[in-house]
C-alpha cells in the first residue's frame, strides 16, 4: 500500500514497515510541534535588574533649557576628567605588542597573573598564593561565581539595604532567596547586627558584605568587622566580601580588608580594576580564597574552578599587563583620585547640608553620597522616585532614586563629576527644593488642603 515514490527503492521490510508508519500517521510525530513556540527561559524572566527596571519606568524628559546633568552612572570614566594612570595603558599597550595573549588562556587565568594578584593582596594574616585568585570577567562575574559556588536554589543569602541592586538580580535569578539586613544612616552606614542576626536559619547559605559601600560611601571601621565576623562565626555562615572599592576610601579614614581580620570565616573576596584603576570597560576581577582553617575544603576550589570553565575567563590582554598594573602603578595616581573624590564629596555634603528638606550622609571612600529627602516636606512628591523623575523635568540634574537599592526616600549621587558640574548640579537642586518645600506648620497643611 506504499506509494511508488516513497524513497525506499524496495530495500528492506524495516525500513518500509517505518515509513508505512510515517505516511498514514504523520500527525502523531508532529502533534507537539505543529506551531512556532519559542518562549523566554525561566531563568531570563527572573532576571531583573531593579537600577533599570526604575530608571526605564521613569519619565526622564530633561528641561531644555539646561544642560543635562547625570549624577546617576557609577562609572568614573564618563566624563573624561578621571583617565586611569599612563603606566596603566603602557602595561596594556606592551602586552598587546608582545602578542603573547592572543589566545585562551586557563579559564582561571594564567598562573603568573594569578600570582601577581595573589602578591599584590597577600599579607601575613591572610596569606595568599596564585592557587587562591580566581580571575573573573569583572566583579560582578567574580560576584556571580562566589554566589553560584555557596548557594543552590531554595537557600537564602544576606544582603545589605541599602545595596548594589545586582545581588538581588543573580540571587533572584537563580532560585535563591533575599532577605536584607538594614544599614544605619544615623552609625555612618554599619550594619543593624542584630537585625542580621535574626534573619539566620538553616537555608542561610551566605553573608553578602560590601565595604566600602555601594550606595553608601561608607568604610567599616576594624572594630565593626570583628563584630560582624563575631556573627558569621557564631552561625557558621561563609562571607562573600565585595571590596571593589577596596583602598578607594579618604584620607584619614583606613580601609581594612575584612580576611586578615577573621580567625575562623571562610571568606571569598571579590575586587577587580575597575573602580580604583579606573577601567571599568577592560572587564578584569577576581575572588580571593581565604580559607586557613580548611572550611571550604576542596570542593569549593574545584566548584569555582568549574563554573569559570562556562565562560573561559577573563580577556587575556589585560591578564598580561595586570602584573605591571598592580606593580608599577604610582602612589600619586591613587591619591590624586581620592583626593578628587574627598573634595567633590566635601562640596556636595556642604551645599546640600544647608538645603531644607535634605539629610545627606557624609561619605568616607568609594564614589558615591547618600541624600535623605524628609518627603513630608514635599508633598508635591509620592516617594523618591517621583522626586528624583521631577528634578530631571524642571532641574535636568538625574540622581538614582534610592528605592533601586531598596531604600526608599533618598537618592543617590555619583562624585565623579568634575567639580564645576557637581557645583552647579547642587545650586540646581537647591532650588528645586526650595520650589516644592513646604513647612510642616498647621497653617500650611491648611493651605495644602
Amino acid at each position: 500500500k506504499l506509494p511508488h515514490n516513497n524513497g525506499m527503492n524496495g530495500n528492506g521490510v524495516h525500513h518500509v514497515s517505518v515509513r508505512a508508519h510515517v505516511s498514514v500517521n504523520p500527525a502523531k510525530l508532529k502533534s507537539h510541534r505543529q506551531r512556532w513556540n519559542v518562549r523566554p527561559s525561566e531563568m531570563s524572566k527572573k532576571t531583573l535588574n531593579p537600577i533599570r527596571a526604575i530608571v526605564d519606568g521613569m519619565k526622564l524628559t530633561p528641561n531644555p533649557e539646561k544642560p543635562m546633568i547625570a549624577l546617576s552612572i557609577g562609572d568614573p570614566t564618563v566624563f573624561g576628567n578621571l583617565p586611569t594612570d599612563d603606566t596603566v595603558l603602557q602595561a596594556m599597550k606592551e602586552a598587546i605588542d608582545s602578542h603573547k595573549y592572543n589566545g585562551y588562556a586557563p579559564s582561571v587565568g594564567y598562573q603568573k597573573s594569578r600570582e601577581a594578584v595573589s602578591n599584590f593582596y597577600s599579607c601575613p594574616e591572610a596569606p595568599l598564593e596564585g592557587k587562591d585568585v580566581i580571575l573573573t570577567s569583572g566583579c560582578s562575574q567574580a560576584i556571580e561565581l562566589a554566589i553560584s559556588v555557596l548557594c543552590n536554589p531554595g537557600d537564602n543569602i544576606l544582603v545589605p539595604r541599602p545595596g548594589f541592586s545586582l545581588y538581588k538580580t543573580l540571587a533572584v535569578s537563580m532560585g535563591i532567596q533575599v532577605k536584607h539586613y538594614n544599614l544605619l544612616p544615623e552609625k555612618s552606614w554599619e550594619i543593624d547586627l542584630q537585625h542580621l542576626e535574626s534573619l539566620i536559619d538553616d537555608k542561610t547559605a551566605c553573608l553578602i558584605v560590601n565595604n566600602p559601600s555601594n550606595p553608601c560611601g561608607s568604610v567599616f571601621t576594624k572594630d565593626h568587622q570583628h563584630k560582624i565576623l563575631a556573627v558569621a562565626s557564631r552561625n557558621c555562615i561563609p562571607i562573600l566580601v565585595d571590596e571593589i572599592y577596596g583602598d578607594m576610601v579618604f584620607p584619614g579614614c583606613d580601609f581594612q580588608p575584612l580576611a586578615p581580620l577573621s580567625s575562623d570565616v571562610p571568606i571569598l573576596s571579590c575586587g577587580g580594576l575597575a573602580k580604583r584603576w579606573l577601567v571599568p570597560g577592560w572587564r578584569m576581577g577576581w575572588i580571593l580564597i581565604h580559607d586557613r582553617n580548611d572550611i571550604f575544603g576542596t570542593g569549593i576550589r574545584e566548584g569555582l574552578i568549574k563554573l569559570s570553565q562556562r565562560i573561559l575567563g577573563p580577556c587575556t590582554v589585560v591578564q598580561g599587563a595586570l602584573e605591571s598594573i598592580l606593580n608599577d602603578t604610582p602612589p600619586e595616581f591613587y591619591q590624586g583620585t581620592i583626593s578628587f573624590l574627598k573634595s567633590n564629596s566635601e562640596i556636595c555634603f556642604s551645599e546640600l547640608s544647608t538645603v531644607p528638606g535634605l539629610n545627606p550622609v557624609m561619605p568616607t571612600g568609594a564614589m558615591y553620597i547618600m541624600v535623605g529627602i524628609e518627603m513630608e516636606h514635599f508633598p508635591d512628591f509620592q516617594n523618591d522616585v517621583e522626586f528624583t523623575e521631577r528634578l530631571v523635568t524642571e532641574q535636568s540634574v538625574f540622581c538614582l532614586p534610592a528605592t533601586a537599592f531598596e531604600y526608599p526616600n533618598f537618592f543617590r549621587i555619583v562624585v565623579t563629576v568634575p567639580e564645576e558640574m557637581m557645583i552647579e548640579a547642587c545650586i540646581r537642586i537647591r532650588e528645586f527644593c526650595a520650589r516644592h518645600y513646604r513647612p510642616r506648620s498647621q497653617d500650611s497643611h491648611e493651605l495644602d488642603q
